[in-house]
């Protein structure tokens, strides 16, 4: 939370990787360093919000000039963009993966370039390369060479997971929205609600689960077609604010789910602390989530490239990770109110266009 309280947000989160590159020129100095931000889609709200806060924290640094590219969800697409940042001949890479397995012999080919790589949100491990798991001294290694910064998707997932095993009603029936198969975060992130809620609320019925890939749109279509089938859903499990909020909108005008006089008869948890996801919680219809908090990470990454690519630490140095406070009823307006000043929040209480 302590750095989204001290920034503006400033760029529209949809605008920020709208277009294909985009670059953010640092003032003239001695030495400029190119370096890109490989994200993995525009259309991911925490993927726009973090590239537009990478172009700002970037502004910060005279000796930095940002390029930022979208991998737009495809790993084909990101692919091309790694390979790219190769042939560009980058002083520096961050990517954002899609599918970890899928881009770390990417990433590997960038540091056999001698181009240092940073990986975010999430981290490339070397298990992602060498296809080897079941250790969590293997599985939680970053892959050689690289740095991350990052937030543990564990500690995220286990903010809603802790609630929901008070909150959620006795032989509940309830649906979860997984983020992209082969994402770190995604995957762990649903294996923190087995350990801190579905391993101590056996009486819970999964009712159905399947795969949104962080995307509102998939969520909505999603849970639109669970709520035919008839059984009342006593709450959404969302890997993400995205997905929660689509599956919200998708039952937004069914009585069942939000009475005439506003009641609200289901819970719903997410992950991102977002704009939207705050807005919803004010509402009464997102019970919970936890902040992660891209002003921070986006800082983090940039101060460390830049100590970096002026000698002062070696990238396999760069190992930091960003905290995952609660927001939930009682401190939501607070939020809100950090939106409505970085203007992520209209003045009227709706999401900035």
């Amino acid at each position: 939370m302590k750095n989204i309280m001290k920034k503006a947000l400033a760029v529209t989160m949809a605008a920020a990787v709208a277009a294909s590159p985009m670059m953010a020129f640092a003032e003239e100095s001695d030495t400029t360093y190119r370096v890109c931000f490989v994200a993995r889609a525009s259309a991911d709200t925490f993927a726009a919000w973090l590239t537009s806060e990478m172009q700002e924290a970037a502004a910060e640094y005279d000796d930095i000039e940002l390029t930022c590219v979208s991998g737009e969800a495809d790993d084909n697409e990101m692919a091309s963009q790694l390979e790219n940042c190769i042939t560009m001949e980058y002083d520096l890479v961050i990517v954002q993966s899609n599918d970890n397995a899928a881009q770390a012999p990417y990433v590997q080919k960038l540091v056999d370039a001698g181009i240092p790589v940073i990986t975010t949100n999430p981290t490339t491990h070397q298990s992602d390369l060498d296809g080897v798991t079941g250790d969590d001294e293997v599985d939680n290694a970053v892959l050689a060479g690289t740095g991350t910064v990052d937030a543990d998707p564990v500690e995220q997932a286990s903010v809603g997971a802790l609630r929901a095993v008070e909150e959620i009603p006795e032989n509940a029936n309830v649906v979860v929205l997984l983020g992209p198969s082969g994402n770190y975060h995604a995957e762990k992130r649903r294996e923190a609600w087995d350990t801190y809620f579905f391993s101590e609320r056996d009486d819970v019925t999964i009712l159905y689960e399947d795969y949104a890939n962080w995307n509102s749109d998939e969520a909505m279509t999603l849970m639109e077609t669970w709520v035919q089938g008839g059984t009342h859903i006593d709450a959404i499990i969302s890997m993400n604010d995205n997905m929660a909020a689509g599956a919200i909108e998708a039952i937004r005008n069914n009585t069942d789910y939000i009475a005439e006089d506003g009641t609200v008869n289901f819970l719903a948890y997410g992950v991102d602390g977002t704009a939207q996801g705050c807005l919803l919680i004010q509402e009464g219809l997102l019970t919970a989530t936890a902040l992660q908090d891209a002003s921070e990470i986006a800082q983090l990454n940039m101060e460390y490239a830049e100590k970096v690519l002026n000698g002062e630490m070696d990238v396999t140095e760069v190992n930091d990770y960003v905290d995952a406070p609660e927001i939930n009823a009682d401190n939501v307006e607070e939020y809100i109110e950090i939106y409505v000043a970085n203007g992520e929040i209209s003045a009227d209480g709706t999401l900035s266009e």
